[in-house]
This record gives structure tokens, C-alpha cells and sequence, in this order.
């Protein structure tokens, strides 16, 4: 059996553990990664999720990848492929380290525009964010041992939710106050 799909509430501290995550990132891909974005719904004050932080390594083009894999490896990441979603590398999580996923994508991927616009699209909107942590409350409840079909579950909120944001967007309204965190 898989390990149970949980959903907590908001923990102030996992700001405060993605910073410990990235540290020894920077160092290690330091001259290969022009930043390293929190990601997910970890990323997102006040939103209900799985205790599961989700960093994203933003690198220059996709030529720099292989430069990624092998700075990563030297502190124990070992790289899993795009795991079916193109434009987004997935890295193994070392032993012994809290709780995280760690995605390579390059800065014009448009993978990272998804991941980025639709945190903050969430964290300007707290409604929709609270929205979100009911859907995937109830998905956990329904799809407890069964990962995939939650994460397929999500899917259509998530769609509807970046259509909203891009059509902001192309109003000329990002739907991102100007004093939102970033």
C-alpha cells in the first residue's frame, strides 16, 4: 500500500524550511541556477497542503542541465527524468532530508510560467486559494491510497484556475496586487 495522501493546515514554518533546502543549492549550483523558486502549495500563506515542499532550480536554458544533474549529484540528488511532464526535470530527495521535491526547469520552460503564475495567482487571491485546500481536503479523504488519482483530481481546478490567471493577464491585470508576496 502507498503511503496515505495528508492534507495539514498551513504551516508557518515551511517558508523558514525551504530556506534551509535552498542554501546548500545555491551553493552547489552556484553560476548554474539564476534562482530557486518555492513552489506549490507550501508556497501559498494560508493554504492547506501535504507537508511536502516543492522547489524549483530556475537555470539559464536547458543546456545548462547537465551542469544541474552533476552539481546535484554531488550532495546526493540523483535525477529522475521528466517524469512525463516535458520541461520539467525531477530530482530523487536525499536521505535523511525533510520532506521535498526538486524540479530543474529552464527560465523560458513553460512549465515554470504554469508553476509561478499559478502560486501567485493563489496568493492573490485567497478565495480561490481556500477553494483549492476544500478540493484537496476532499480529494485526500476520497483518494487517500491512491497519489496518482488525487494529483489527476486536481487537475481541472488547476486548468480553470491558470484560464483565470492568463485572462487577467492578457487585460493587462495579473490579478497580483502590487504588495503580494513574491
Amino acid at each position: 500500500m502507498s503511503k496515505p495522501v495528508e492534507v495539514e493546515d498551513y504551516d508557518p514554518r515551511w517558508p523558514e524550511v525551504y530556506a534551509m533546502l535552498s542554501e546548500p543549492l545555491y551553493s552547489a549550483l552556484s553560476g548554474i541556477a539564476q534562482r530557486i523558486e518555492h513552489v506549490g502549495s507550501t508556497s501559498v500563506p494560508g493554504l492547506a497542503a501535504k507537508p511536502i515542499i516543492d522547489l524549483t532550480v530556475v537555470i539559464g536554458t536547458r543546456d545548462d542541465l547537465p551542469a544541474a544533474i552533476n552539481a546535484l549529484r554531488a550532495i546526493g540528488y540523483h535525477h529522475e527524468g521528466d517524469l512525463g511532464i516535458p520541461g520539467r526535470e525531477a530530482f530523487t530527495t536525499p536521505p535523511g532530508a525533510p520532506s521535498h521535491h526538486l524540479y530543474v526547469c529552464a527560465k523560458n520552460s513553460p512549465q515554470l510560467a504554469q508553476q509561478l503564475m499559478f502560486r501567485d495567482f493563489l496568493r492573490a487571491h485567497p478565495d480561490i486559494a481556500l477553494a483549492y485546500a476544500t478540493l484537496k481536503r476532499s480529494l485526500a479523504e476520497r483518494f487517500t491510497y491512491d497519489r496518482s488519482a488525487y494529483t489527476a483530481a486536481k487537475s481541472a481546478f488547476i486548468e480553470q484556475t491558470l484560464t483565470k490567471a492568463t485572462d487577467l493577464t492578457q487585460s493587462g491585470d495579473s490579478g497580483v496586487p502590487n504588495d503580494a508576496p513574491q
